[in-house]
């Protein structure tokens, strides 16, 4: 694995922290959205466009750049967050986010919006399609790797585990998937809606390399990245603990804030506790 140098922790934990305050502006200016779950996974995001993805901003078709798909389309707010920051489109194209004139919809579609690889929609759909690109990117004899994010309510369905049994399949070791396992989903707790006991015993069980990581610690995000590169004979998922809400008091861990949108006072006591200064 490559080295991390301290500063370069820093510059990433500071992108995270700016994506999350990026994902509750255009949450907030909208009136629609997905906070809990964007905030959640700020650092994976951080780590994958900032340091890991080989991309090019300045080519979004690049035929040999990495993949990334949103399986938790919901939550599309950090990746608009991750595609500005990185300069695939400027943020003001954000002011109408959603509308019918704008190319940024709820769900991210990959025939508007630059830097999007896969539309995303149905929920659990994104493994699927995963494997789909990796074992296309072999059969071309392309050097790159697709990375997928999928929650862990979402991983209720089984439309996951299809996608999970064939990439064991073809053994697409060129496949890593994120699972962003802060335990809330719309309801409630996720392991009292639908428990699903141990998520590393079930992706074990299903032929994949199994890594588990504090999904807010950049440097565990960059290292399991880099060790899933090094995986040669099947697809790696990390499970990566987070927290619903993760920097903002009042919204983590609470199934509350899976859609609701913060108001004057609750986006003012945010910003300030995510470090930017607000007026008043």
């Amino acid at each position: 694995m490559n080295y991390l140098a301290p500063e370069k922790i820093l510059e990433l934990e500071g992108i995270a922290r700016l994506l999350r305050v990026d994902s509750l502006r255009f949450i907030h200016r909208r009136g629609s959205g997905h906070p809990g779950g964007a905030l959640s996974a700020a650092e994976i995001m951080s780590a994958l466009y900032f340091h890991v993805m080989k991309i090019d901003p300045t080519r979004p078709d690049w035929d040999d750049r990495d993949r990334f798909i949103l399986s938790k389309g919901h939550a599309s707010a950090v990746l608009y967050a991750a595609l500005t920051r990185r300069g695939f489109f400027p943020a003001a194209e954000m002011e109408n986010w959603g509308e019918i004139d704008c190319p940024h919809q709820g769900h991210p579609d990959r025939l508007k919006t630059p830097g999007v690889d896969m539309t995303s929609g149905l929920l659990g759909h994104g493994v699927a399609v995963g494997a789909g690109l990796a074992l296309s990117a072999r059969m071309k004899n392309k050097d790159l790797r697709t990375y997928v994010l999928l929650g862990d309510g979402e991983s209720q369905g089984g439309i996951v585990w299809e996608g999970a049994a064939v990439a064991a399949k073809y053994r697409l070791a060129n496949l890593t998937c994120i699972l962003d396992n802060n335990d809330v989903q719309l309801d409630g707790p996720v392991h009292e809606v639908m428990p699903m006991e141990s998520w590393a015993e079930k992706w074990k069980t299903c032929g994949w390399y199994v890594l588990e990581i504090n999904g807010h610690n950049i440097r565990q995000v960059v290292e399991g990245l880099q060790l899933a590169a090094q995986v040669h004979d099947k697809p790696t998922i990390i499970i990566a603990h987070t927290t619903k809400g993760r920097g903002v008091s009042f919204m983590e861990n609470k199934s509350y804030w899976h859609g609701n949108i913060p108001n004057a006072d609750q986006m003012k006591q945010a910003l300030e506790e995510l470090g930017e200064v607000t007026d008043g």
